[in-house]
């Protein structure tokens, strides 16, 4: 079996250079790019879909790949009618909201990928996003792939480009685009991921540190971006794992033990988010016992506090009772001595409350 080609230039992890993108001129304000692939390389001139699929299909080889961007139902009905898309994955690519899964209709399959981006932003509210998420729906025939994106991120330009400048690659046909989009998508949950351990390290040293007082919002919003990224991790897997194993015959054989590198690297990013939500729980209770023994703290120096002016308040209240006849109250000394009296009493309860480290 021969090897499959690259998808451009990696570095030393394996993972997809990034390339400076040719990106093509727009067909439409929703078609990305359209174009006719024949032998691994793009055939000149601008198409629509219609001519384009009727040009690949008059040579008897190539594919199409249409890009799209958020269309809107009217916009895709066209498209749908010249491939033959089914009505249920044509609704689904056009309202969103899918979760991961694949879906085969007839002769052609249906991919949804949520797709995922970090937001670093310096001053983070309850509100605030951190992991922003998009969705990428693939639609895959014999002669076809269609992408429908949705999201102002996860753009496929530089993708294309990376395909485009490798012909061996693009000649496996459409079943490669579909490896490239599942390949990139997994790239960038690698980067959230890595941007987010950064993120749990340091909210980590934080809450062990001590004497340091710990925003405990900053880690149930984190909390909260990881529970979103695992919504678009885990239910990839099964469909990763089908195309691994030849779900269908659309999936070139040459392709399909890349599909298993790219399972694998999804195996490795829902072993971290896993490790990343049990890691945050473990934070949320070290931070409310911190935060509980903080509140004792206070409470015994609030106390300790309170006992020691009770005292010269409770001396003061019983010379305050205004009787005839009361001990000292007829002696010249008798106020210098309560005074007196009053001050050691303080000092002795200072000391004893300092010394069991309630003050």
């Amino acid at each position: 079996m021969p090897n499959l080609p690259s998808l451009g230039l990696r570095n030393r992890n394996g993972r997809a250079a990034q390339p400076i993108a040719r990106k093509p001129a727009p067909v439409s304000a929703y078609v990305v790019d359209c174009a006719v692939y024949v032998d691994g390389h793009r055939l000149d001139g601008t198409w629509n879909h219609a001519d384009a699929i009727e040009e690949v299909r008059r040579r008897g080889t190539g594919f199409v790949w249409i890009g799209l961007h958020e269309p809107t139902e009217e916009q895709i009905n066209g498209i749908a009618e010249t491939f033959g898309l089914h009505e249920l994955a044509v609704e689904d690519a056009v309202h969103a909201h899918q979760r991961p899964k694949l879906e085969r209709y007839d002769n052609t399959l249906f991919m949804v990928l949520k797709t995922v981006r970090y937001a670093d932003t310096a001053h983070r509210t309850a509100t605030s996003e951190i992991v922003d998420t998009g969705e990428l729906m693939v639609f895959l025939g014999r002669d076809f792939v269609i992408t429908v994106r949705h999201g102002k991120h996860a753009e496929l330009g530089d993708l294309r480009c990376r395909l485009e400048d490798d012909p061996e690659q693009l000649a496996l046909g459409p079943s490669a685009v579909l490896h490239g989009v599942a390949d990139t998508v997994v790239d960038n949950y690698l980067d959230v991921t890595e941007a987010i351990q950064d993120d749990i390290d340091e909210i980590e040293a934080e809450v062990f540190e001590p004497r340091t007082k710990i925003d405990a919002e900053q880690i149930y919003l984190m909390k909260r971006e990881v529970m979103e990224l695992r919504r678009a991790v885990q239910p990839l897997s099964k469909p990763m794992q089908r195309l691994a194993e030849g779900y269908t015959p659309m999936i070139a054989e040459d392709v399909r033990s890349y599909f298993r590198n790219v399972e694998d690297h999804l195996a490795r990013v829902s072993e971290m988010v896993g490790a990343f939500d049990e890691l945050l729980t473990t934070l949320v209770d070290a931070t409310l016992a911190k935060i509980t023994l903080q509140q004792n703290t206070d409470m015994r120096k609030i106390s300790a506090w309170v006992a020691i002016i009770s005292t010269p308040t409770m001396i003061a209240g019983i010379y305050g009772m205004n009787f005839d006849f009361m001990p000292e109250t007829g002696w010249k000394f008798g106020y210098p001595m309560v005074m007196v009296v009053m001050l050691i009493a303080c000092m002795v309860l200072f000391k004893i409350f300092r010394k069991n480290k309630w003050l």
